[in-house]
């Protein structure tokens, strides 16, 4: 299975270096959909070995991975590998969503945090049960982690993906669209890593707009 890693970043110089270290044994191709950033993430991805798209100016997380997913159709892969660029994600992880793949016909495999999320800060943790529970309702599957950006998509559920946020709603979009396409989400258990950074999400206003944004495509579902 051609696979391309995607990792959309804005300000990640301290992290990227060290998450395509960690990901240069799995022979992948890397492409880093740099968003703006006014450091040397750039330069530091491209360095490492990894492809590199540049928004010249901040256009947002959902914008940048739509970039990488046209990038990965375009040239060939069956799959790709969405994974953040903060260090949040572990590359070791990787390993489980290909040996998963390769057992799971699910087109979308979602990494899973829940399962053990004691390092989780509590807003957070808190956010992420209730986004689950209603975002599964909409899905009408049992998905346990919706806001994971960390999950492995096949082409042919990208293929008949329309998605259009820019922000961070994407993640959602995902897995409305793909349930809406009749596509199984299945979960990868994965690491929880918090080492104290500031999360780019505002836990009130972001949930909110995700929220007006979820209610919006359950009526679109509905009619």
């Amino acid at each position: 299975m051609k696979t391309c890693i995607i990792i959309p970043t804005y300000n990640e110089s301290k992290a990227i270096g060290e998450i395509i270290k960690g990901l240069a044994g799995y022979n992948l191709s890397i492409l880093v959909v740099d968003d703006g950033s006014r450091d040397d993430t750039a330069k530091i991805a491209q360095a490492g070995g990894a492809t590199v798209i540049t928004n010249q100016k901040n256009e947002g997380k959902g914008a940048s991975l739509i970039k990488g997913f046209d990038y990965a159709l375009k040239n060939g892969f069956d799959a790709v590998i969405t994974m953040d660029g903060d260090g949040q994600h572990s590359p070791l992880d990787v390993r489980s969503f290909l040996d998963t793949a390769e057992r799971e016909g699910a087109q979308i495999l979602l990494g899973n945090r829940m399962h053990k999320a004691k390092d989780m800060p509590a807003m957070r943790w808190l956010t992420n049960i209730f986004m689950s529970w209603l975002i599964s309702r909409v899905c009408k599957q049992n998905i346990s982690d919706t806001q994971c950006g960390f999950r492995l998509i096949r082409r042919e559920a990208l293929e008949r993906m329309h998605l259009e946020s820019a922000k961070y709603e994407i993640e959602s979009e995902m897995l409305i669209e793909a349930a809406r396409n009749g596509y199984k989400i299945a979960p990868v258990n994965i690491q929880s890593i918090y080492r104290g950074e500031k999360s780019q999400i505002n836990p009130f206003t972001d949930t909110l707009r995700f929220i007006r944004f979820i209610f919006k495509q359950a009526w679109t579902t509905k009619h």
